[in-house]
């Protein structure tokens, strides 16, 4: 082998350590390898340039932090334009997809609410059930939906008790094989309905589904990602970590633990899965963008947090799961294992790989 030729080797082992080395648990022995043979070839008498010797360690850093997930961070940069989920192509005839209900619950949310009927509607599902059900707002919510009625199911605009009091009262009026709520300043991503729709078609085993979440602003431009791993039921018990906007499951399963728990108005969808979860259900997290997830001033995630009713509600759902209240710390070192699989889970993504 000439000097050319080492040279290009060289180069290609370079390249291959700084872009496709992915340094987390299942990639750690194949970085060592590729370490030591890059200080082989630099220890050459034919070669004089040296490499730092701490190439590994920069590189498990980089990939680290340009990969970790960041549960509860809702602003992770500076507003980019929204990119949309590149789905399958449709692989069933509509005549085998189940039929879908949605339900919107609404309050005061006029800016925001055409924009999330229409991700809904535009996606011309067969067999969609779409139920708004406002809570007698003011402003321009009533305006808009009747913009949308000959699209939707049923909507209602009056007083009711809070969100989840909606969501179980625009429940009770639709019937769909598969039920999801969609809030009403969120949106689903284009074509994610169809996809979901044959995922359940093609695995009647499974009983509820989520996928990877999108995080916009205001305009509508993107301003974060959640990459998730595989669904992991023992993290669940810590966290609430799925992307409510992405969760779509079955009538039976929703039946079989008694709906929305309607004394819930923050943690309304935690309850619902843990209930899943302790019914037996199969839960699969889906390797694709499903939702987009809005962060605004106003919206009730920030406001409910900042006076603790998040946190109240989640401390009541640990404490039932756990026998007793759990400290801060203890779900930290619970999720930090699950945030380093989201490491792998986001890596791959980034190479084209769904895993």
């Amino acid at each position: 082998m000439n000097e050319t030729d080492l040279e290009k080797e060289l180069q290609a082992l370079k390249q291959l350590c700084e872009e496709q080395a992915a340094v987390i648990a299942d990639h750690e022995a194949l970085l060592m390898q590729q370490a030591s043979a890059i200080r082989k070839l630099q220890n050459s008498p034919v070669w004089m340039v040296r490499f730092p010797g701490n190439l590994l360690t920069r590189l498990k850093h980089r990939i680290m932090n340009n990969h970790w997930m960041q549960l509860g961070e809702l602003r992770q940069y500076q507003p980019r334009p929204f990119t949309p989920e590149k789905f399958p192509e449709p692989a069933q005839d509509a005549s085998t997809l189940p039929s879908i209900a949605i339900v919107t619950p609404s309050y005061m949310q006029g800016h925001f609410l055409e924009r999330t009927l229409e991700s809904v509607v535009s996606q011309d599902y067969p067999g969609l059930q779409y139920v708004v059900q406002d809570g007698g707002s003011k402003d321009s919510s009533v305006e808009v939906i009747k913009r949308y009625e000959s699209k939707l199911a049923s909507w209602t605009s009056a007083p009711d008790k809070g969100q989840s009091d909606a969501i179980s009262r625009g429940f009770g009026v639709c019937q769909g094989d598969i039920m999801a709520w969609l809030n009403s300043d969120d949106m689903l991503m284009p074509g994610a309905l169809r996809f979901v729709g044959e995922y359940f078609a093609a695995h009647p085993e499974v009983d509820a589904v989520y996928g990877h979440r999108v995080i916009i602003d205001d305009e509508g431009k993107e301003i974060g990602r959640w990459v998730l791993p595989a669904h992991d039921p023992e993290i669940l018990k810590w966290a609430d970590y799925v992307p409510q906007e992405t969760l779509f499951w079955r009538r039976k399963l929703f039946d079989k633990v008694g709906g929305v728990d309607t004394s819930f108005h923050f943690a309304i969808d935690w309850d619902l899965l843990v209930r899943f979860q302790n019914a037996g259900a199969n839960i699969v997290r889906l390797p694709y963008f499903l939702g987009c997830f809005r962060v605004h001033t106003t919206q009730k995630t920030s406001a409910q947090m900042v006076n603790s009713i998040g946190e109240q509600e989640m401390a009541i759902i640990r404490k039932r799961i756990h026998g007793k209240l759990v400290s801060k710390r203890e779900v930290a070192n619970h999720t930090r294992r699950f945030c380093r699989k989201g490491v792998k889970t986001s890596y791959l993504l980034s190479m084209g790989i769904r895993a």
